[in-house]
């Protein structure tokens, strides 16, 4: 294999390729570094399975710890379960390759990215969306590429290409921009309420950089000899192409321009149609017949053809005719209504959103910091206060299959609309709960993800989360043919099936928080996506006002069965002594007052308790056992315990000190009990801390003023 170097510069950051150096079984390898990130991306082939009417593509994006000079936790010490972002990653690498491979492509292919070495300053993703284009080209797998990826962010009123971590935080845009030489393919953004505007200049601004490395890509398989695999697709069958098209035209037809047919009417028509018009034609036929079906693979052919024969007859109706199957207008929103609080008791917060047949329920829960998600990544964050979880049961689309843990789709849409509402979320400062959000898609026909950004808007404002504004969300479609382009506002499911786009846009009245693009098509221009974006403002306000009907502010009161929180700042030297040795001291404090206490490096302790009056319990004791003691303070205290020796006084909560039996009395004390007993309340003074921070108490010399002080400083 040959090794070759290759550098590209821009906004002055280098990329550099790496090829022939590392793996040299996979189809194609590249290591592609920025700074001291290197990922190392690799495709194979491998022929087609018997039976696959679909592209086997799977994509595994890989992160080892070491690459950040780090040993991982758990009992095992190696990685295992992928953690969130990694799947969010390898999601991302999926998205832009998958469109530009043919659509008659079936042999096995696989995509890896592994991230060597990282120096926490260059993200990953972008390099490895970038190396997998190379890999593939140099496996000689038929490709509509090259195809790159850039991220962009702006930092004050100025764009920047693939920025640091540091500048990405900074900033109000993290937007990921992948492209072909045919236009756009993938757009992956956060924002915080930016403009329709300056989101459409920022893709604009990342694809002239994407088309760079697009160059860079061309001459480095230029150099390496490499030439575009060009590969006949399968022979198509017009016969039976017209067989299908001369028995069903008319009736679909007639099926997609019934508006009143919902979802799962319209269906069943469709299979009926497939059944009596063409299975059972088929059947008919001789058996010598070319069109008779005799295999799975002949079967899969006439799936196929009708599935093919709807899909032209419902886009030839929305370009010609400007009509969608449901009877909407091109840029009009299904019926949309709204419910809060429709879940009782312990339930924080709860909305049930309907858009058209789509149905998400989502809940919100407030925790402690205590139930912050603890990150074993590569990404620089150690922990997330706000959590959105997304779940697909079979049943919201009248299916049935087992139902395991997340996939790589749940966990895709939940980081979506997560992304979409942190924008709004008040400070840590100001509201320090852990927030979860739950969307259980209970109806699916379209955008269950935007479905899932307003329910939850209206569920964080049910349960009394101060948001700065509320999120709503829209998804807008596309058919092109030709050069005829059609947009659509608010796609269903057939929509999405058939079409060429789902363009997912988020956001507030004041602009955009969330944005995702996916294309079915090699490419999309600028001007396109523009008016895309454009036009999901007025159906994002639209939907928005709907939200507002049912509440139009967050509520003032949180569920009276969310925790109570109450912060005090300790000095940091201090934490050992509120948890003790083991943590026996902390979990005594929760023991006896029912709260829970979580205590950060910075010395701040949250105590969290649904009844109020527990969390000030706790509080009190830390504050007595923090605060600092000085010879000479006059207390009021308790006795705990007698020794013969002494009495032990408990002077402030968790903070006791001892009364030596010489200094109970002005006279000679016999026993101990003859001047206290347990329980006795007492007025003491601080004689001496010794060396080992123990004090020692006095009820000498203390002057009547001091104790009259005392006291009313107790009954506060």
């Amino acid at each position: 294999m040959v090794e070759l170097d290759k550098s590209i510069s821009f906004d002055g950051r280098d990329i550099r390729l790496k090829v022939g150096l590392l793996a040299p079984q996979a189809g194609g390898s590249v290591l592609i570094q920025s700074g001291d990130t290197a990922v190392l991306v690799t495709a194979t082939r491998a022929v087609a399975r018997e039976g696959i009417d679909f592209l086997p593509l799977l994509v595994d994006y890989e992160e080892r710890l070491y690459a950040a000079g780090r040993i991982p936790g758990g009992f095992l010490r190696r990685e295992g379960r992928p953690p969130e972002k990694v799947t969010l990653i390898s999601r991302l690498i999926d998205r832009p390759l998958r469109p530009l491979f043919p659509s008659w492509l079936r042999d096995d292919i696989q995509i890896v990215a592994t991230t060597l070495s990282m120096d926490e300053q260059v993200p990953p993703d972008v390099l490895a969306v970038t190396g997998a284009s190379i890999a593939v080209l140099q496996a000689k797998i038929p490709f509509y590429g090259p195809m790159a990826a850039v991220r962009v962010g702006l930092v004050g009123d100025d764009f920047i290409i693939n920025p640091t971590y540091r500048e990405i935080e900074a900033g109000d845009l993290d937007l990921v921009v992948a492209g072909s030489p045919d236009g756009v393919v993938m757009v992956e953004a956060g924002a915080n309420q930016l403009p329709e505007q300056d989101i459409i200049e920022a893709i604009d601004f990342g694809y002239e950089a994407v088309r760079d490395l697009i160059q860079a890509q061309r001459e480095l398989i230029a150099q390496l000899g490499i030439e575009s695999v060009v590969e006949e697709p399968p022979p198509k069958r017009p016969e039976l192409v017209e067989f299908v098209r001369d028995r069903t035209t008319n009736s679909i037809k007639e099926i997609l321009t019934k508006f009143e047919l919902d979802k799962n009417d319209r269906d069943a028509a469709l299979d009926e149609i497939k059944e009596n018009s063409v299975i059972a034609a088929i059947a008919q036929l001789p058996e010598d017949d070319p069109i008779r079906v005799t295999t799975t693979e002949e079967s899969q052919a006439v799936d196929k053809v009708f599935k093919d024969v709807t899909k032209e007859l419902m886009r030839r109706q929305i370009v010609e005719d400007g009509v969608r199957v449901d009877g909407r207008k091109l840029d009009e929103v299904r019926l949309v209504s709204c419910q809060i609080g429709l879940l009782p008791r312990r339930v924080h917060g709860s909305a049930l959103f309907n858009r058209g047949l789509t149905q998400v329920l989502s809940t919100a829960t407030l925790g402690t910091p205590g139930d912050a998600q603890k990150l074993d990544d590569l990404n620089p964050e150690e922990d997330k206060r706000y959590l959105h979880h997304y779940n697909f049961p079979p049943f919201s689309v009248g299916e049935t299959k087992p139902m395991r843990s997340p996939g790589r789709r749940e966990i895709g849409h939940g980081a979506l609309a997560e992304r979409a509402l942190v924008p709004v979320l008040p400070p840590q400062e100001e509201f320090p709960y852990v927030l979860r959000v739950v969307s259980e898609v209970l109806s699916s026909n379209g955008s269950t993800s935007m479905g899932s950004v307003c329910g939850s808007t209206l569920a964080l404002m049910d349960a009394g989360v101060p948001i700065s504004k509320p999120v709503s969300g829209a998804a807008m479609g596309l058919i092109k043919e030709g050069d005829e382009v059609r947009i659509l506002t608010d796609i269903q499911g057939i929509e999405d099936f058939l079409g060429d786009m789902d363009f997912k846009v988020a956001g507030t009245d004041t602009g955009v928080t969330a944005l995702q693009m996916d294309m079915k098509i090699t490419g999309l221009s600028m001007d396109v996506i523009a008016q895309a974006i454009q036009q999901a403002r007025p159906a994002r306000l639209h939907i928005l006002e709907k939200m507002l009907e049912v509440i139009n502010e967050p509520k003032v009161e949180l569920s009276p069965f969310a925790p109570r929180l109450l912060i005090v700042k300790i000095d940091p030297e201090l934490i050992g002594l509120v948890i003790g040795p083991g943590g026996k001291t902390i979990k005594g404090i929760t023991e006896q007052t029912g709260a829970k206490v979580d205590i950060e490096d910075d010395g701040t302790v949250t105590v969290s308790a649904i009844d109020a009056e527990k969390a000030k319990k706790a509080i009190n004791i830390i504050q007595g056992m923090t605060r600092k003691l000085n010879e000479g303070d006059v207390y009021v205290g308790r006795v705990t315990r007698i020794i013969p020796i002494g009495a032990f006084v408990e002077v402030l909560p968790g903070k006791e000190g001892m009364i030596h039996i010489s200094q109970l009395a002005d006279h000679r004390v016999g026993k101990v009990e003859d001047e206290v007993s347990v329980g006795d309340e007492v007025v003491v003074k601080v004689r001496e801390i010794d060396s080992k921070g123990r004090l020692n108490l006095t009820r000498l010399g203390i002057h009547p003023d001091e104790a009259a002080a005392a006291r009313a400083t107790a009954a506060i």
